[in-house]
């Protein structure tokens, strides 16, 4: 009982000091209240006295987080994990520059003025590798507002074929809804989100666990723009007969980290300073509709070499991301129809799925961005309907958009559908298996890469790999259970009724799923039941295989 106290103290000072560490850096900068015109980007050449052994796991990620790099036999926490030191961080405030945010990732931090400052004194410190200006005041490019959406009211294709495409509503019809994981949005606004009615579920079930904008370093994201709502509303929204979201049953964190008024390398730290606290907070997927190609001052400009899959900042941070177990999707971009053309950081990245757009009839779309990478990657990875998809930014009206910033969050829930399905695949694998269950498999190309996935194959594909089939039609465990019982079949049903009786033979539950593809089922019907033994029935077009389940309490 001792051991077991002190553990239980030392998870809660753990929480607590996480959420010190990773909350209050960024509550404790104001917001920008002044108008800082000059930004710097400042790289370090080391983290001073901060070592692995100055901090514990609890003090730098979360109990998901800390899950999810277990479970890819990831190092719970390695040097770029470990924050910025903070001596030299003060050594810069104390020359008159204000902090923005840090990436210990990267190892830098992001400093602003009001007016243009020496940077000479800060090059020559001698832990500074190097500074960068990544804004400053220059004439408006072209890029404004450049997240910018039309829509308008169309009825085809069918309200759900974006997912219908990819084999999709098998899986929703499987039971398959992105339950139980944590989707974090990257985009530059979510106005009107906490008001249209697709979200009403999301909503009212708490499926958006919290917000911040990386921009302001404050937590109010529900303006600046609509189309982090349109991208939210593809994944998690819902409305019978118009809109068809393809991760329904998700949870999201909503982090804004687009500056939509200009154009600057300084939106890469936000990114990457969003990303780094999505690491923390345990997000499974990184849905960013965003990226990077040209800017305000073209002597800030990428280059299409930069775009290696390693180069640009914004994609190594992406791939650091990759490297701690989360699956970075990105839209491969708007650019095919523009003087750029090609694909956008950090879709370049060799850890990143990039989604590109096709049509209702899945052909490839004028616009979607064309690949490969400067090295030579198929990109985009995969493609998915980004022309006239179903999007809500308005109170009560479904609208149609187009985008690969709305195929990109297509694909986004249904790999959250496919970790439900199969929690112990990897991010890697689950990019492997995208590809092998694409149309164009045997010959991708630098428009469409491998092509369209079947959701359902890669699931199979997975679930191979992964779930051990039983000898028996079925077994069901862990028998006795808590709250979820879960199904495993030797033969994967197309069809499945379930019935739940308890031991009076009285029938309790009742689920039909007129297509199934899964090869296990998790029931999770009896939270509002009490303890006791109950019968599981199962009706497959193969056989009725029926269970004596033992529901215990959590205090047994």
């Amino acid at each position: 009982m001792v051991n077991g106290s002190l553990n239980l103290i030392r998870l809660k000072i753990g929480i607590i000091a996480f959420t010190l560490l990773v909350i209050v850096p960024f509550k404790s900068i104001n917001c920008q209240e002044k108008n800082y015109n000059f930004f710097y980007r400042i790289y370090f050449k080391d983290k001073g006295t901060n070592t692995i052994n100055n901090f514990s796991p609890g003090t730098l990620l979360s109990v998901k987080a800390v899950k999810r790099r277990e479970k890819a036999g990831i190092p719970v926490t390695d040097m770029r994990d470990i924050p910025v030191y903070t001596g030299y961080l003060n050594q810069i405030k104390s020359a008159g520059f204000r902090l923005h945010c840090t990436s210990r990732w990267m190892n830098t931090a992001l400093f602003k003025t009001e007016t243009g400052a020496d940077i000479g004194s800060i090059v020559n410190l001698p832990f500074v590798r190097e500074v960068r200006i990544v804004k400053k005041p220059v004439a408006k490019g072209n890029s404004n507002d450049k997240l910018s959406f039309s829509t308008r009211q169309d009825d085809l294709p069918g309200y759900d074929q974006p997912v219908r495409m990819l084999n999709g509503l098998s899986v929703h019809n499987s039971g398959l809804n992105g339950n139980g994981i944590l989707i974090a949005v990257l985009d530059g606004g979510f106005l009107n989100a906490e008001n249209i009615s697709s979200l009403d579920d999301l909503r009212s079930r708490n499926g958006i666990k919290g917000t911040y904008d990386f921009v302001r370093n404050n937590k109010l994201v529900y303006g600046y723009h609509n189309h982090g709502t349109a991208v939210l509303s593809v994944i998690a929204g819902y409305i019978p007969e118009s809109i068809e979201g393809s991760a329904r049953g998700a949870d999201f964190w909503l982090l804004r980290s687009e500056d939509t008024e200009t154009e600057f390398p300084v939106e890469e730290d936000f990114w990457v300073a969003a990303a780094e606290f999505a690491d923390s907070l345990g997000a499974d997927i990184i849905s960013s509709s965003l990226g990077y190609c040209t800017f305000d001052d073209p002597l800030m400009d990428y280059k299409f070499p930069d775009l290696d899959g390693n180069k640009a900042f914004v994609t190594q941070a992406a791939n650091i991301a990759a490297s701690k177990g989360i699956l970075v999707i990105n839209s491969a971009g708007n650019e095919r129809n523009k003087p750029w053309i090609r694909i956008i950081a950090p879709s370049d990245g060799d850890s990143v799925l990039a989604v590109g757009a096709v049509d209702g009839n899945g052909i490839i779309s004028s616009f979607s961005s064309a690949g490969p990478s400067f090295d030579r990657q198929i990109k985009p990875d995969v493609v998915s309907q980004g022309v006239s998809v179903p999007v809500q930014v308005n109170t009560f009206t479904v609208e149609r958009s187009n985008g690969t910033s709305f195929s990109c969050p297509v694909i986004s829930g249904m790999c959250a559908c496919i970790m439900q399905a199969v929690p112990k695949a990897l991010n890697y694998e689950i990019i492997s298996a995208l590809h092998s269950a694409s149309d164009r498999f045997l010959s991708p190309d630098s428009l469409y890469g491998y092509g369209i996935p079947d959701i359902a194959d890669v699931i199979k594909q997975l679930q191979d790999k992964y779930t051990v089939r039983p000898s028996d039609g079925s077994v069901a465990s862990p028998n006795p259970f808590k709250e979820e019982l879960k199904i495993a079949f030797r033969e994967v049903p197309d069809k499945l009724k379930i019935e739940i009786y308890d031991v009076n033979g009285k029938l309790v539950v009742c689920r039909d799923y007129l297509d199934y593809i899964s090869r296990t089922l998790i029931i999770d019907d009896f939270r509002d039941l009490p303890n006791g033994i109950y019968f599981v029935r199962l009706i497959t077009p193969e056989a009725i295989l029926v269970h004596k389940v033992i529901r215990v309490n959590n205090q047994l």
